[in-house]
């Protein structure tokens, strides 16, 4: 999953657990609103009968202040105003037919439901009553008792939730969007560094990245800076280093070439000019015995001219390969006649060129050289091929490289070619990377494609 996902899948189960404590919070302040109010309703009532009460001794002194309270003018619309909805007043003591005046219950608020009236009836419990005497001077004067509804009240609970709840919700929701935009638009980099890493994996190591505002995105982006340059370096180092070597091996072919053909190539035509002799002194004798020896002397020349046409091939892939010196569409011309006139039997070689190749010399026209020759080899030894081709195209432009692409249809396993060992293609890896090309292995229609990318400035 995402890490912008992560995050505000993170950030919603927070909000659900913010939203679960405001209702939480808005339940207990809804009962304890209902016990504030209750308080309130007979601080107010109590207040006004006492007004009323003084009047009434003032007025009726010759009755008893037990008998002033209740009158009947306590029961009048100023007095029901001060009396908050679902709340009950009634005057202690109360009269033989005193009954409580309650505040408006009706279209308080919505009918909760069971479920709710009984989770705050077992975790809060009932409302206590509030009792408020009428007058501190005088005791006997009664009190004031007010006594919230039970249904009333639960009734305000649900709707102040209700009230809460619906404004928390849409705060929530809109707090979880804006945050879940400022999430996506910081991690937004992400991608960018995600970016950056892939083309390093594709072999473009120096890869610049933006600056960040973030401070850990900005420290994130300079390691991956840091870490291609590191790795261009490496590169470098690695492709010079395998060019000397390449030159080094270079140089030891040279010196064995030259050895072979000074100290092997010298004593084998002296022994073949020893065996003519020998053959030709033998003929001449009339005697059986010399008759033998001219057959043994006809045996080693030829073994000796076995001898010298396989050191002509060995020496020929030891020199440096004319490519080198001569250009390239030159000899790839003459490597693909002398395979076609070696054998009448072997595969038909197309040879497809373009591009102009005239000028392409050194170390690439070498090196593309070895891998048609090396590809040409592995065809012919290796598989049942009727037909190869060889496709050298020369990009300029922004490109500015070599195309070498040699497919047969002998019916090979590409992968088994790729995984392979051999000193051949493990030089032509090495000669196409110290270039810094590319050598790609895959499975042809009928057979195995090996195809190369060599840039030319190199």
């Amino acid at each position: 999953m995402r890490l912008v996902l992560q995050l505000v899948g993170r950030l919603f189960v927070i909000v659900i657990l913010c939203l679960g404590a405001a209702t939480v919070w808005a339940t207990i302040d809804a009962h304890r609103s209902v016990d504030r109010a209750t308080a309130a309703s007979a601080e107010r009532v109590s207040v006004a009968l006492e007004a009323l009460y003084w009047r009434e001794l003032l007025l009726r002194s010759n009755r008893m202040r037990e008998q002033l309270l209740p009158v009947p003018q306590w029961r009048t619309i100023e007095t029901m105003g001060l009396i908050s909805p679902g709340i009950c007043v009634q005057i202690e003591p109360a009269g033989a037919f005193e009954n409580p005046l309650c505040g408006q219950s009706k279209g308080i608020g919505q009918v909760p439901p069971r479920w709710f009236a009984a989770t705050v009836q077992t975790l809060l419990g009932n409302h206590a009553p509030v009792i408020r005497p009428i007058s501190a001077r005088a005791a006997n004067a009664g009190s004031v008792s007010a006594t919230p509804d039970p249904n009333a009240a639960i009734a305000l609970a649900w709707q102040h939730i209700l009230d809460n709840i619906h404004l928390a919700l849409l705060m929530a929701v809109a707090i979880a969007l804006l945050a879940s935009l400022a999430i996506a638009h910081t991690l937004a980099p992400a991608q960018q560094i995600v970016a950056a890493l892939q083309r390093m994996a594709r072999g473009q190591y120096r890869t610049s990245l933006p600056r960040f505002r973030s401070m850990d995105l900005a420290m994130i982006g300079q390691a991956v800076g840091e870490l291609g340059d590191r790795l261009a370096q490496a590169m470098e180092e690695r492709a010079a280093l395998t060019r000397r070597l390449l030159e080094i091996r270079s140089d030891e072919r040279r010196v064995l070439a030259r050895e072979l053909h000074d100290e092997f190539g010298q004593n084998l035509a002296a022994i073949l000019a020893f065996a003519n002799t020998i053959e030709v002194a033998s003929t001449q004798a009339q005697d059986q015995g010399r008759c033998e020896v001219a057959q043994d002397a006809r045996m080693i020349s030829q073994a000796t001219h076995r001898i010298m046409a396989c050191l002509r091939d060995t020496l020929k892939r030891l020199r440096h390969p004319p490519a080198e010196e001569l250009g390239l569409e030159a000899c790839l011309v003459d490597l693909v006649d002398s395979w076609r006139s070696g054998n009448a039997t072997q595969p038909m070689i197309q040879l497809d060129l373009k591009g102009d190749l005239a000028d392409v010399r050194g170390a690439v026209a070498a090196t593309a050289y070895r891998m048609v020759q090396e590809c040409l080899t592995n065809s012919l030894r290796h598989s049942s091929a009727r037909g190869i081709v060889l496709r050298i195209e020369r990009r300029t432009g922004v490109e500015n490289a070599l195309l070498v692409h040699v497919e047969d249809d002998g019916g090979g396993d590409a992968a088994k070619v790729a995984a392979s060992t051999g000193f051949g293609l493990t030089g032509i890896r090495e000669r196409v990377a110290a270039l810094g090309g590319s050598l790609s292995i895959a499975d042809a229609n009928r057979g195995v494609s090996v195809a190369a990318t060599i840039p030319l400035a190199a």
